[in-house]
C-alpha cells in the first residue's frame, strides 16, 4: 500500500481522509471531532442538526406555526441552533487537531440564511464548507465573507466549469478543493444529469481526469480533488495515489463512518448495515428534491416503488383515448382511463388500494386509505425544508408554491430522516446508503459485528484496509 502524504486542506496539513457529510443528525459534532482528532478532516452536517437543552438532551423538533411560511421560519432557527451546537462539539472533541468542515445541501430550504447563521454563531470553529445537491453559485461568496474554504460537490467537469465561470473565479483563493462524487455509487442525493443513464454507470477515472485537466487549465493544479462516492478501501484506489493525471488527491468516506463507536445513528441501523448484500441499495428518483438518490431497499422504499407501479393516466372527461370509467374512494368519484388500463385499476381497487391520488403528470396512483391519509397529512404539515419540494409543492418563493400539483409518489424527507436518526424503525424509514455498504458483511475488519472507533477505522484505512 502506497503511503499517503499529508495535504494542505483548509489551511493545515492533514491526512487526506475526509468524513463525508450526511444530513439530519447523522454526521454529528462527535463524529466529526473524532475524525479531526485523528489528524484527518471531520464533517458535521448543517442540515437540521440536533441541538440540546441545559441537561444535554436532544431537543425534539416541533412546529407551532399554522402556515408553511411560519413553520419554515421555525425550521431556519432550529437549523442554525443545531449547526452551531454541532460545530462547538466538533471543536471541543478535536482538541485542536485536524480540520472541521460543515456539509450543507444547496437545495435545502433557506440554505444561504442557515449557512451564514451557523458561520456567524460558530465563528472560528469551522474551517471549510462542502456543498452539493444543486449548483451552489453563491457558496464561494459566502465562504469568502467568513474566511473559510469551500468545497463544491460535483459529478462532472462540466458542472465545475459552470460554477467557475459564473462565480468561483472571483473567490479562487478560498477554493479548498473540488469534491468529485461518483453519481452511481454515492449514498444520499446524487448528481446524475439528464444526459446520463442511471442504469449504465461510468468509471470514475476518465471523469476525474477530465475534471483535473479543467482545473489545471484554470490555474488550480495545486488544488486537491476529493474523490467521493464508492470509496471503501484505499487499496482499491492505489493506482490513483501519486498519479500525475489525478494530481493532489484526498478521499472522502461517507458510508464507513456510519459504523463507528462515535457515529450517532441508532444501534438497529448499525446492525442493518452489517447484514446487507450486493444489490440491497437502490438508485431511485423518489426524493422530493427531484434528484436521484441511493438508499437501502426496505419497506419504505418498496412502498414508494409500489406506489409508482400502481399508476395509470386519466382524464376528467371521456374522449377517444380515455373512454373507460372507473370510480374510487368512499364518494365513488369517477374518472376516465384507457380501456386497457381499466382491468389494472379494478384489480388494485379489489386488493384494497381504494384511494386514487392525482399526480402532476395527469396520472393516478392507487393507495390504501391509511396511506392516503398519511400522504395528505404529511403534505399539509410541510415546514419548507427544501427550496422547492415536489411532494408538498412548497417553494421558498414569494408565492410559497412551485405552482405544480403536490406529488404523492414522493415523501416528506424531513419527517423520515428525523425519524430514522432518532430511533425510528429502520424498515419503515428512508435509510440513505452508498452502494458499497454490502462490504460491511464480508470485510474481515467487521468480523463478529466489530464496530471500531473512528481512530481505529482511520488507522485501518491507512494500512489499505
Amino acid at each position: 500500500m502506497k503511503a499517503l502524504k499529508k495535504l494542505m486542506i483548509s489551511g493545515r496539513e492533514v491526512l487526506p481522509l475526509v468524513e463525508g457529510g450526511k444530513g439530519i443528525a447523522v454526521s454529528s459534532g462527535l463524529s466529526a471531532g473524532a475524525w479531526a482528532a485523528a489528524g484527518a478532516v471531520g464533517t458535521f452536517s448543517g442540515v437540521n442538526a440536533d441541538f440540546y437543552d441545559e441537561n444535554g438532551h436532544v431537543v425534539p423538533v416541533t412546529y407551532k406555526g399554522k402556515t408553511r411560511g411560519e413553520r419554515h421560519l421555525e425550521l431556519l432557527d432550529y437549523a442554525i441552533r443545531g449547526g452551531a451546537a454541532q460545530a462547538r462539539i466538533a471543536h471541543d472533541v478535536s482538541g485542536g487537531e485536524g480540520r472541521i468542515h460543515m456539509n450543507v445541501l444547496w437545495e435545502m430550504g433557506g440554505c444561504e440564511h442557515i449557512l451564514e447563521g451557523i458561520l456567524t454563531q460558530a465563528k472560528g470553529l469551522i474551517h471549510g464548507v462542502t456543498c452539493g445537491a444543486g449548483m451552489p453559485y453563491r457558496l464561494a461568496e459566502i465562504a469568502a465573507k467568513y474566511g473559510v474554504c469551500y468545497y463544491p460537490i460535483v459529478s462532472s467537469a462540466r458542472a465545475f466549469r459552470a460554477l467557475w465561470k459564473r462565480a468561483y473565479h472571483k473567490s479562487k483563493e478560498w477554493l479548498g478543493g473540488v469534491v468529485y462524487e461518483d453519481p452511481w455509487l454515492a449514498g444520499g442525493h446524487n448528481g446524475l444529469s439528464n444526459s446520463e443513464n442511471p442504469r449504465n454507470p461510468e468509471p470514475p477515472f476518465p471523469r476525474v481526469v477530465e475534471l483535473r485537466r479543467e482545473m489545471n487549465a484554470l490555474g488550480l493544479a495545486a488544488t486537491p480533488v476529493v474523490m467521493a462516492g464508492g470509496v471503501w478501501s484505499l487499496a482499491d484506489w492505489e493506482d490513483w495515489i501519486g498519479n500525475p493525471e489525478i494530481g493532489p488527491l484526498a478521499f472522502q468516506f461517507g458510508t464507513r463512518p456510519l459504523l463507528t463507536k462515535e457515529s450517532p445513528i441508532p444501534e438497529d441501523w448499525k446492525k442493518r448495515l452489517l447484514s446487507l448484500d450486493p444489490g440491497d441499495v437502490l438508485l431511485h428518483r423518489f426524493s422530493p428534491t427531484g434528484f436521484y438518490s441511493s438508499a437501502v431497499k426496505n419497506a419504505f422504499i418498496e412502498d414508494l416503488v409500489g406506489r409508482s407501479e400502481r399508476q395509470i393516466p386519466f382524464a376528467a372527461e371521456a374522449d377517444e383515448t380515455f373512454s373507460a370509467e372507473i370510480a374510487f374512494g368512499r364518494r365513488g368519484r369517477a374518472v376516465f382511463v384507457k380501456p386497457e388500463d381499466k382491468p389494472k385499476a379494478e384489480a388494485w381497487l379489489a386488493a384494497g388500494f381504494t384511494e386514487a391520488i392525482k399526480t402532476p403528470d395527469e396520472t393516478l396512483v392507487f393507495v390504501t386509505p391509511v396511506s392516503a391519509r398519511r400522504i395528505l397529512k404529511d403534505q399539509a404539515d410541510c415546514m419548507g425544508c427544501l427550496s422547492a419540494c415536489n411532494f408538498s409543492n412548497w417553494s421558498q418563493n414569494e408565492a410559497g408554491t412551485t405552482g405544480r400539483r403536490a406529488d404523492p409518489r414522493s415523501f416528506c424527507i424531513q419527517k423520515t430522516l428525523q425519524a430514522i436518526a432518532h430511533e425510528g424503525n429502520v424498515e419503515n424509514e428512508l435509510m440513505f446508503s452508498g452502494h458499497n455498504a454490502h462490504r460491511f458483511k464480508t470485510d474481515p475488519f467487521y468480523k463478529d459485528g466489530f464496530v471500531p472507533t473512528v481512530k481505529e477505522l482511520i488507522d485501518h484505512l491507512l494500512k489499505g484496509g
